[in-house]
């Protein structure tokens, strides 16, 4: 029988330091950079559990969403929610309150706490933002930990492939094929892979992955007809495929070590999704 994915969301609002306790000021700000504080900030996190298993064909479940339900909200949004996850958690007290480490918190204290035998914790989302989220993937023998970071710029581009007629390139790129070409606020989502650092509890350090994309992306194709402005698409058609690939061949020899480039995302718009793994795929 096949298997089916039940996902549940639930929400809390938190605030967390990025600063160590038993460290002095200048070992917190070295391992947490422009981050360091003994004081922090606050997120309205979001949280998706996904639960894996067989239909039941009686209920016609996999399990009772309200068992899952109860779960979230007994075992990880009662013990965090309006909490100072660094001062006031204790499983924090020495453990950066990272995406990374309260993913790993949440799949833990769900696991140890549902007991359901038909469906089982398959996979752990939390977002600190719309624009950056971990997702913790315990399908496999091994834990896979991914750090998501999105971002968008505008830029133009005409569908016009080299090898094709003006004929052909009308015929099969239609209004695409507009000799000025058109726009979009193209989106992008650049998904690491990796161990966390037991010191930071982080994949990779933001600001420096920040840094990539900005290089990477943002400087070469922020506000620019991709046609007429880009090395890139002097030769080659700038489909939102085209582009995708040429994000990550730009990203994944500049992403900082032992980190690697999972996956790239270009949204072209709400309805058209462009989703590459490199030559291996998604490993």
């Amino acid at each position: 029988m096949a298997t089916l994915y039940l996902r549940r969301r639930v929400s809390f609002s938190a605030g967390h330091a990025y600063w160590l306790r038993h460290k002095t000021e200048e070992e917190n700000r070295a391992l947490f950079g422009k981050w360091a504080s003994p004081w922090g900030h606050g997120h309205n996190y979001v949280v998706e559990a996904v639960v894996a298993g067989e239909l039941d064909e009686r209920t016609g479940m996999v399990v009772n969403i309200v068992d899952v339900d109860k779960v979230l909200k007994s075992h990880v949004t009662g013990p965090l929610s309006d909490k100072h996850l660094t001062y006031e958690v204790s499983h924090f007290a020495d453990t950066p309150p990272t995406l990374e480490n309260i993913a790993r918190y949440v799949a833990d204290q769900f696991s140890a706490n549902f007991h359901d035998p038909a469906a089982e914790l398959v996979r752990v989302t939390v977002w600190e933002s719309p624009s950056l989220w971990t997702t913790l993937q315990l399908e496999k023998e091994k834990p896979l930990v991914l750090l998501t970071r999105s971002l968008d710029f505008a830029a133009a581009h005409r569908l016009d492939a080299p090898g094709l007629t003006p004929e052909e390139n009308i015929a099969v790129f239609g209004k695409c094929n507009n000799v000025r070409g058109h726009g979009h606020n193209y989106g992008v989502e650049v998904t690491v892979a990796g161990e966390p650092d037991p010191r930071t509890g982080m994949i990779v350090n933001l600001a420096d992955l920040d840094a990539v994309m900005d290089q990477e992306i943002m400087a070469r194709f922020d506000h620019k007809h991709l046609n007429d402005d880009t090395p890139e698409f002097a030769d080659v058609n700038p489909t939102s495929e085209n582009l995708t690939k040429v994000i990550w061949d730009h990203l994944a020899p500049n992403i900082p070590a032992p980190a690697r480039l999972y996956r790239v995302v270009v949204k072209e718009t709400d309805r058209n999704f462009f989703e590459y793994y490199g030559d291996k795929g998604p490993v």
